[in-house]
């Protein structure tokens, strides 16, 4: 038996589906949002694409749907779902504010469909490439390394901390600051700023909170553009001089607006989505002792590590799911679907999919095809900062539990408090006790 086999730790198998109809049912509701299982498993084996009715959209909820819908753009837009999504029920007066108060309304161009999104991801890539990646690895790991020594010296004595108040937020702040370039920043602002722009898409805000979010925007819009045009001036080594220069062979480029909408793309996904796993990682090792004893006993094994990372991905993807429309009248998982079906792609679901990877509720490094999963989804819109995300967590994994030990959450399970969203799974608080090694 290999170090991995031996290493898998069994978590609850199999997972109960509960008796409530599932037309009694709805994303919607933050009790469903926060323990989301019992009706991922509900929709997979009696609706796999149910129109919830409240949400007013379809859920894909099976692995081999997410990942046929997924491989076929034509069929289901990225650009058209996601618009849609966006400030639901207040675009147009979103919209009005970002362009009277936020210097403009830059639209996701990473959400264009072809061949738009081709261009695009084309004269992304050197921000993404496997030198930028290499060369920021020791800064981010010294940036990691301290963050967990201060957790560790604060949790000393048993005092109470808050993982991600204190650790997942603060870390994916300071690393994405760092990715591009920010030397200056108020982490808070940042915080707020992701909060506001994943709010838009979360289809759980009234028209109060859009306002309150919106001019949120507006101040990261303003922030970005007076780094952009620094770096217009005077171009340095990091990832929005990158984006701000970037051209392909054939002399394509982003226009400024194209820029400003990518570089607030990377503030969202490098802090609120890694800040989710990060906090789904503390979370686990918080719950499940095996695991965090077996991640020490193996902390300088690479290949362990890297299968670690792929399983807490699956175990416990930080974006629930994305949005897509029909283009046409189509079928998919025996459903007829209408043109312009708006429907939310649930990853969550896929990755806990009995039919795909067995007993799904075991967080199990020894699984043989967790690299499979889709928390980065899955085609032409498959995260282009997938590889940065996976190092991030990686070193966060290494350093913390180089640091400390018997991490224990200070509160019942069930009372760990969840965002109201249907993008992501985020904890909003987790209060934690440690000891340092």
């Amino acid at each position: 038996m290999t170090t991995i086999e031996k290493n898998s730790v069994a978590s609850g198998c199999p997972f109960s589906m509960g008796e409530t109809p599932l037309s009694q049912m709805s994303l919607t509701d933050p009790l469903i949002q926060a323990r989301p299982h019992a009706f991922y498993s509900k929709l997979r084996n009696e609706d796999p694409v149910h129109y919830d009715e409240k949400l007013g959209m379809w859920l894909v909820s099976r692995y081999d749907d997410i990942v046929t819908l997924l491989r076929d753009p034509q069929t289901f837009s990225d650009k058209q779902g996601y618009e849609a999504q966006y400030a639901s029920g207040f675009f147009q007066e979103f919209k009005q504010i970002l362009e009277e108060q936020g210097g403009g309304f830059f639209p996701d161009v990473i959400k264009s469909d072809p061949p738009e999104h081709t261009r695009i991801r084309k004269l992304m890539d050197g921000a993404f490439s496997a030198h930028r990646v290499k060369m920021l690895e020791p800064v981010i790991t010294r940036i990691i390394a301290d963050l967990a020594e201060n957790m560790a010296d604060k949790g000393a004595g048993g005092k109470v901390i808050d993982g991600v108040k204190e650790f997942a937020i603060p870390l994916t702040i300071a690393v994405i600051c760092e990715q591009l370039g920010m030397n200056r920043y108020d982490g808070n602002k940042i915080s707020e700023w992701s909060a506001a722009i994943t709010a838009q898409i979360g289809r759980m805000q009234n028209r109060e909170q859009m306002v309150e979010n919106a001019l949120k925007v507006c101040e990261l819009q303003k922030f970005i553009i007076e780094q952009m045009k620094d770096r217009q001036a005077q171009p340095k080594e990091d990832m929005i001089s990158d984006l701000v220069h970037s051209h392909t062979e054939d002399g394509s480029s982003l226009t400024f607006g194209e820029a400003v909408s990518l570089v607030r793309a990377l503030i969202i996904a490098g802090n609120d989505t890694t800040a989710t796993a990060i906090a789904n990682l503390l979370f686990i090792l918080a719950t499940q002792p095996g695991v965090a004893q077996q991640l020490h006993d193996n902390v300088d094994d690479e290949r362990y590590l890297t299968r670690f990372v792929e399983e807490l991905l699956r175990y416990a993807p930080p974006v629930r799911g994305l949005a897509k429309m029909t283009t046409r009248e189509t079928e998919l998982g025996g459903t007829k679907l209408p043109k312009g079906a708006h429907m939310l792609v649930l990853y969550g679901s896929g990755n806990d999919d009995e039919s795909h990877f067995d007993c799904p509720r075991n967080f199990d490094i020894a699984r043989g095809n967790t690299g499979t999963h889709v928390a980065f989804g899955v085609g032409i819109h498959r995260c282009i900062g997938a590889s940065l995300a996976r190092m991030e967590i990686r070193v966060a994994a290494k350093e913390l539990i180089k640091r400390v030990r018997n991490i224990r959450l200070a509160i019942p399970a069930e009372e760990v408090i969840y965002q109201r969203t249907v993008a992501t799974h985020s904890i909003s608080s987790l209060p934690i006790t440690l000891e340092q090694r």
